[in-house]
């Protein structure tokens, strides 16, 4: 029996300060644009601003949990606009034309502007 295919795939995940803080600690990447409210506060974007790979990690475990035991080979991502804590986002994973890739869009519930846009390449592709 084939399990079923995974994708297209959907799931809403709202970021947090702590887990911006939280990543910061374990990257080592401590600018204050990402863990700093005061600091941001005076930036054009008025509050802090999202790690990119913070949002791809999410993504990455989410990909581990749809495709458990395929390792991951690669990735191509771009992070178009900024994402925000207490912002709701939507992670859409969808098939790659490519066998063994998955396409990748990341945008905010409210305007559907993308934070991350790419593609993962998982070994062991059909």
């Amino acid at each position: 029996m084939t399990p079923a295919d995974p994708l297209p795939h959907r799931r809403s995940w709202t970021p947090s300060q702590a887990e911006f803080d939280a990543f910061a600690a374990v990257s080592g990447d401590d600018n204050p644009i990402h863990v700093d409210p005061a600091f941001s506060a005076r930036t054009r974007f008025g509050r802090t601003v999202s790690h990119g790979m913070l949002i791809y990690t999410r993504v990455f475990g989410l990909l581990g949990e749809l495709f458990p035991g395929r390792r991951h080979q690669a990735q191509a991502l771009m992070f178009p606009h900024p994402a925000f804590a207490g912002e709701e986002l939507v992670i859409a994973l969808e098939r790659g034309e490519a066998a063994g890739t998955v396409g990748i869009r990341v945008s905010r519930a409210a305007t559907g502007e993308e934070v991350l846009t790419g593609l993962a390449t998982l070994e062991g592709g059909a």
